[in-house]
């Protein structure tokens, strides 16, 4: 059963005095889809250190830095995966963190949940992402940047 709650983590690098945000495209058979690093915390896990586990396991990064925004959105739960949710449970709220990246390698996705990744200006990864509640929160995590 997963906890009904969900993290959104954009990794973020800075290259020339602008900020690239990492996008990872979800398998065809579970949407074909662009967005961020998205997972539910485990038992016992608090949002954090969701979001730095999530990162690890989707990409294989360990941020400089990760931090929760003040963002946030509810997301329907769809009847097709209403069973792994508590009874009664049809929307789950969506936590938005950003992670600061430093590493030069590459990520490494799992082949069972996504099939490309893509180092992305706002602008192209506005273009790419498919939920306005996901561009929203891009939005929301670029004016923090540009207010550091």
């Amino acid at each position: 059963m997963r906890i009904p709650k969900q993290v959104l983590v954009y990794p973020v690098k800075e290259i020339d005095d602008s900020w690239e945000y990492l996008l990872l495209r979800r398998i065809e058979s579970i949407g074909g889809f662009w967005q961020g690093v998205t997972g539910a915390p485990e038992k016992g896990e608090d949002l954090l250190d969701a979001a730095k586990r999530e990162l690890l396991e989707e990409t294989s990064y360990i941020p400089n830095f990760v931090f929760q925004t003040d963002f946030s959105y509810k997301i329907k739960v769809e009847e097709k995966y209403n069973k792994n949710y508590p009874e009664g449970v049809n929307e789950i709220p969506e936590y938005v963190f950003v992670a600061k990246i430093n590493q030069p390698d590459l990520p490494s996705i799992d082949p069972k949940e996504h099939d490309e990744w893509k180092w992305c200006s706002f602008e192209e990864a506005m273009e790419l992402l498919k939920w306005e509640d996901n561009k929203k929160a891009l939005e929301h995590v670029r004016n923090i940047l540009e207010e550091k």
